[in-house]
């Protein structure tokens, strides 16, 4: 962390946000803060901006534009990076559970509410900063959700790509599959949701906030 002129801890903080309205506001709101020193940057551009950074915190919300609409959450807590990867805190919905589990395995440690308070953000940024947990008790039934749910973390990846319209062969290079591995996931998501095919797995699991 940086010094701020007071002498006291400045974090370093990513904002990651795709809607370029409100991740300015956002951003302009945290950099209200001294102890903050705040950038901001579309999920495109989080993992270059994320190496030459190299935040105490990225803060990311789970809606992603690009890439089929899955967030690429594992470039922003890489696994064996050269130093401390930084601390993930991500805005979410409680009705989203399969985004909360994704961004849970890949190691988040704030979970914000997005219908909550701005002042959330920032006692989450704090948090994660210590390297402390910090839940809003407001996710706790997306959480109860995400624990529910039949689907492993590659077939809900598999998933989502297929939800954003990406075809088998999209899904295995994306994925690094082949097409027929993607084929068996499409199978088995397919059989463990009930559905009659792949179109019907889509709906019902939209339905129930998975993808």
């Amino acid at each position: 962390m940086a010094t701020s002129r007071g002498g006291g801890a400045v974090i370093r903080v990513l904002l990651v946000h795709d809607t370029s309205l409100v991740r300015s506001v956002l951003a302009e709101w945290l950099r209200r803060d001294p102890g903050l020193a705040v950038d901001d940057t579309p999920w495109r551009g989080a993992s270059s901006r994320l190496r030459s950074l190299c935040p105490d915190v990225c803060a990311a919300d789970l809606d992603c534009t690009d890439g089929h609409g899955v967030p690429p959450l594992g470039d922003l807590c890489p696994p064996g990076a050269g130093g401390r990867p930084p601390a993930l805190v991500v805005l979410a919905h409680a009705y989203r559970p399969g985004l909360l589990r994704r961004a849970a395995e890949a190691g988040a440690l704030g979970f914000v509410d997005k219908a909550g308070s701005p002042d959330r953000l920032v006692r989450a940024i704090r948090s994660v900063a210590s390297r402390e947990r910090f839940v809003d008790a407001s996710l706790g039934f997306g959480f109860l959700k995400a624990a529910q749910m039949p689907l492993t973390r590659r077939e809900l990846s598999v998933l989502s790509l297929a939800a954003g319209g990406a075809s088998i062969a999209e899904i295995a290079g994306s994925l690094h599959l082949s097409h027929g591995t993607v084929r068996n996931y499409m199978a088995s998501i397919t059989r463990k949701t009930g559905a009659r095919n792949r179109v019907d797995a889509i709906r019902i699991s939209r339905g129930e906030g998975w993808v």
